[in-house]
């Protein structure tokens, strides 16, 4: 899981980006009885710190220590796994760390990958230009790049920061920044002066990430392709991985130019991966060398897989930056040339980096810096930790922007979570539990036949088989989509059955035959539990003491969860409801924000049907783009699925009914005009997240709108 930097609260956008996708994955791997390891934690250096430090006058390590102990908290009251360092099954099964980088002995195995690196010349010294700012007394301080703000160089929004622009995605050098000013204090003067660093030397990995990055071609999601070909495409170069600055780590370097700087957090945090693995092997287990089994491929050639999650901004640091340092460690290790083919004794490169897009806030994405963000913690005072999780994974960024709306939130929980798995469960435990027990033995046992339900059973195996092929590609949605298709499946078979019918009468085969369908439905809850649980922790720990299970869930594997010989247990305890319905009114006063308009109540006039309001307009966002793959759609005779890169380092699919107008050579490469704020919809089984605008007269002819002269992807068409 990526680091999230510990200057204030966790949002939602880093909970779906990052933290649940990891936690689901973990949780999801233990079930299939694998070993396995989750390690991160907060990125505690790096000017995001120093900035808010300097903005509440206090010392970095004050931010850090807050921060830290309220994410960490936070993660675990959602459920994330972090708080059990070693499986439950024992320490070589894995376990989790939520470490910090201000730990010490991470700063040491920094500074020892440092002096690797550094010795075998991938690091090398060099002048590089940074900004300074010069105060109205004249002292001058040399700028880290997130104190430094301007206009972007590529697309020329305001407010670029010193080496990223958030709005386009770009990467840069901070000298490139157009009308560049001190963000802290924007009144000095501000110049470029040379300065002494240390550059890795990235520019040597090219041919080997190059490789690499072939060799995941079907692995990579489209957004991770784009964004690390673009990277590749460019051309690589020397990255200063040294700055001017106090708070970070220090160089292990006894000169005395090298006391004022540190090591740059993008070239630290990465490595927290590797750091951490080792913290924990060195803290939990009775080999501190346990860590290489997680890490270094054997003599037998087994590799372990890396998953790597975050946010899509984060995908270089991942697909080209950590790869070359991997690479530059195995050889400052074995003495070989860099090279992506790992040999016994390496360390291993990613197996996937199934990056997210971003999670969005009524629109407009989260963010820190401008306070607009629904903050985990305070979140959690209010809901069931499992509402967030189901939504977030169900709305879950993976292939486009989603949104979070708090009647979309409410409508997913009450509809969906409640309506459909919560009331499936809840009709089964009510209904079995008017029939009585005696000595605690369940009472659906004597009517249990499991030849009566041989269609139903292959129904729910076919959706378990499905969703297992999408946990394993990380398809959350897919899978938790599957999942819940089995719960629709026995709410049907209830409806059907109609055992309330038969609580009380004389024995005779139509209450057999009804509640053994009752006793089916209490299997089906049993695997959900099982099944479910990446998902849903808390309520599936919940469900499983109301089957009054004696064995513990985890000793269940992922796909014997749906095991109809399993026993019947029995919990003589009134069952009761996993979830409370959830009130939007209540919800919005709370939060103290307005509900958006619902455009199909808006009441239409015979003067309005000709004419929009110019803020109408407004609302429709479009932006320019070039088609960079095409494919027939599976589904639809007239439809091509087209992916569309959107800004330098992203994509998104499009379904347009352009097939049999242009062949696909004819539109690939085109620069093409698109509706970027189009709710994404299925066209014939396939998420659209756009429309390209094309003209049409009528009569069968038909123009995509393109440009004349070459613009950047992702520019704003007006």
């Amino acid at each position: 899981m990526a680091w999230p930097y510990a200057n204030g609260p966790l949002h939602l956008g880093h909970v779906a980006g990052n933290c649940l996708p990891a936690d689901i994955q973990y949780r999801y791997e233990r079930a299939r009885g694998r070993s396995v390891i989750m390690c991160s934690g907060s990125d505690e250096h790096g000017t995001p710190i120093t900035v808010t430090a300097e903005q509440e006058n206090v010392d970095p390590q004050e931010i850090v220590d807050r921060y830290h102990q309220i994410n960490t908290q936070a993660l675990i009251d959602l459920g994330c796994s972090w708080g059990t360092n070693i499986d439950p099954r024992g320490i070589d099964y894995g376990g989790a760390l939520y470490n910090r980088t201000t730990d010490p002995r991470h700063k040491e195995l920094v500074q020892e990958y440092f002096t690797k690196l550094k010795q075998s010349g991938f690091l090398k010294q060099q002048s590089m230009k940074q900004y300074c700012s010069i105060n109205s007394e004249g002292i001058t301080k040399f700028l880290p790049d997130r104190y430094v703000e301007g206009e972007c160089p590529i697309c020329g929004s305001d407010g670029a920061r010193g080496d990223q622009c958030d709005e386009c995605g770009s990467t840069y050098e901070s000298s490139e920044l157009v009308n560049p000013r001190s963000k802290m204090d924007p009144d000095a003067k501000i110049e470029i002066r040379d300065t002494e660093h240390f550059f890795f030397q990235l520019n040597q990995f090219q041919n080997e990430l190059e490789k690499h990055s072939i060799t995941k071609q079907k692995v990579w999601k489209p957004n991770v392709r784009a964004m690390t070909k673009n990277w590749l495409n460019m051309g690589l170069r020397p990255r200063a991985v040294t700055r001017d600055m106090e708070w970070g780590i220090e160089l292990p370097l006894s000169e005395n130019e090298w006391e004022t700087k540190r090591i740059y957090v993008w070239f630290e945090a990465v490595q927290g991966y590797l750091t951490c693995s080792q913290i924990w092997s060195e803290r939990f287990s009775d080999n501190p060398d346990d860590w290489m089994k997680w890490w270094v491929k054997s003599d037998e050639g087994t590799e372990p897989k890396h998953i790597y999650f975050m946010g899509k901004d984060n995908i270089p640091f991942h697909t080209v930056i950590w790869p070359a340092i991997i690479m530059g460690l195995n050889s400052s290790n074995s003495g070989n040339p860099p090279s992506s083919d790992i040999d016994s004794g390496d360390l291993v490169l990613e197996s996937n980096v199934p990056a997210m897009e971003y999670l969005m806030l009524q629109g407009g994405q989260f963010s820190k810096s401008r306070k607009h963000a629904v903050w985990l913690p305070s979140f959690l005072e209010h809901h069931n930790p499992d509402t967030l999780r189901y939504f977030l994974s169900i709305n879950m960024p993976e292939g486009h922007d989603t949104d979070f709306r708090w009647e979309e939130y409410v409508d997913k929980v009450n509809n969906e979570l409640i309506g459909t798995y919560g009331n499936f469960v809840h009709r089964v435990m009510t209904l079995s539990h008017r029939l009585d027990s005696e000595n605690g033995i369940n009472p659906l046992l004597q009517y249990f036949d499991s030849s009566e339900h041989v269609e139903a059973n292959e129904k729910i195996q076919t959706l378990l088989e499905s969703a297992i092929a999408s946990m394993e590609k990380q398809r959350f949605k897919e899978a938790l989509r599957s999942l819940m298709n089995i719960s629709q499946i026995g709410n049907g078979l209830i409806q059907h059955s109609e055992p309330w019918k038969y609580m009380r009468e004389e024995d005779s085969p139509e209450k057999s035959k009804s509640l053994s369908t009752l006793a089916y439905c209490w299997k089906i809850c049993r695997g959900l539990a099982i099944t479910l649980r990446p998902f849903l922790p808390f309520q599936s720990d919940q469900l499983w003491s109301m089957l009054g299970e004696e064995r513990n869930i985890d000793d269940i594997l992922f796909e014997d969860s749906f095991n109809f010989d399993s026993d019947f247990y029995w919990n003589n305890e009134k069952p009761k409801p996993l979830f409370e319905r959830l009130d939007i009114d209540d919800i919005l006063e709370r939060e103290k924000l307005i509900a958006g308009t619902d455009a199909d109540k808006l009441e239409v006039t015979e003067e309005d049907v000709n004419y929009i309001d110019f803020e109408d307009f407004m609302k429709v966002e479009m932006k320019t783009g070039k088609v960079v793959d095409i494919e027939d759609h599976p589904n639809a005779d007239k439809l091509y699925v087209v992916t569309i890169e959107d800004g330098p380092d992203s994509t998104r699919t499009v379904c347009a009914g352009l097939k049999g107008i242009y062949q696909k050579e004819q539109l690939l490469g085109k620069q093409v005009i698109f509706v970027a704020n189009l709710k994404p919809r299925k066209l014939r089984g396939i998420m659209s997240e756009g429309m390209i605008l094309a003209a049409d007269d009528g009569d069968g002819n038909v123009s995509v709108l393109t440009l004349d002269s070459e613009m950047p992807t992702g520019s704003q068409v007006r």
